[in-house]
């Protein structure tokens, strides 16, 4: 009797994790691109701080154009942790190489990538106007989604890189981004989704700002209906419960100007296991010093990096003699 219930439930454990890896297959259906492709990686020196490497990147776009950025690298052959970074929508990749210089400290490669609509030219690719264009919208988040995955490559083709210690670091679209490869792309340990929405729908239509209630007063109800259909497949909430084993790290703003707490709370009861939660009293770019420390200590346990908080100690020490 034992022997067939344990039968049972191991056909069970099988079902699910089909089940599981269908619907992931799914959803990684519009990311696809030739991961065998050669990555003809381009990359100029721009400075070096503290045994830290900062180069100027460039990598053909599987979707087209050329995607820019930078590589950060620690001294020594490694072995390395590996990082990834996406900014903000209306940021680009120098949003985080502060923040990626840290980490080269503590023992870590950094991949940071501008998202095609700020790109510079002759290689940008604009975004919808409003809610107007949203195949236009559509298919530039593809294309970011696309150009993080091969980010992941460029990472991992770095000589000294330990492919199991893999993390993402990503803000506002950065953690829609992030939500998208912590389910299609099983790379990573490791995601740090900071100021994220749910979806479209709380971002526009939930929200105060000013902008965003002129844009949906200029726009006819039937577009913007469009847009959320055309959109929905890419809402960050449809990915994260397929992150497992992949562990998440929520950062959220008290004061987020942007989508309510109850969204937020949506977003992180929607995430598979194992995931954690931070609030801070700030805004959505979370420029709260404890923001930085939290996910530099979790990401220091995730992937085996150096203590970070001596090294944050030093960075604030320096900055007030």
């Amino acid at each position: 009797m034992l022997r067939e219930l344990a039968t049972f439930l191991l056909l069970v454990q099988a079902d699910v994790a089909g089940v599981q890896d269908a619907g992931r297959d799914a959803l990684a259906k519009p990311f696809a691109y030739d991961q065998k492709a050669p990555l003809e990686t381009k990359l100029a020196p721009l400075y070096e701080r503290e045994g830290t490497s900062v180069h100027s990147l460039q990598y053909p776009s599987p979707r087209g154009g050329t995607v820019t950025g930078y590589l950060v690298t620690p001294a020594g052959p490694g072995p390395f942790a590996g990082l990834v970074f996406g900014h903000w929508g209306l940021g680009n990749a120098s949003e985080f190489l502060p923040e990626a210089e840290l980490y080269a400290e503590a023992g870590a490669v950094s991949v940071l990538i501008d998202y095609p609509w700020v790109r510079p030219a002759p290689w940008r690719v604009g975004q919808g106007r409003g809610l107007s264009e949203p195949e236009k919208d559509r298919d530039s988040w593809i294309a970011a989604v696309v150009d993080m995955r091969r980010a992941i490559d460029v990472l991992l083709a770095r000589p000294g890189v330990d492919a199991k210690r893999v993390g993402y670091v990503g803000h506002s679209y950065g953690a829609q981004w992030g939500a998208i490869l912590s389910a299609i792309d099983r790379r990573m340990k490791a995601s740090v989704l900071m100021a994220g929405v749910p979806d479209s729908q709380s971002i526009i239509l939930e929200s105060s700002d000013p902008d965003v209630l002129a844009l949906l007063r200029d726009t006819p109800k039937p577009d913007q209906e469009r847009y959320f259909e055309i959109n929905r497949p890419f809402d960050a909430i449809r990915y994260v419960p397929h992150a497992a084993p992949i562990a998440l790290f929520f950062q959220f703003a008290r004061h987020e100007r942007l989508f309510g707490e109850a969204a937020m709370r949506r977003y992180y009861e929607a995430a598979s296991q194992p995931k954690s939660i931070a609030w801070y009293d700030t805004g959505h770019e979370l420029n709260d010093a404890r923001a930085l420390a939290d996910r530099a200590a979790w990401l220091e346990l995730r992937l085996d990096l150096a203590p970070t908080r001596p090294l944050l100690r030093k960075r604030i020490e320096s900055a007030i003699r």
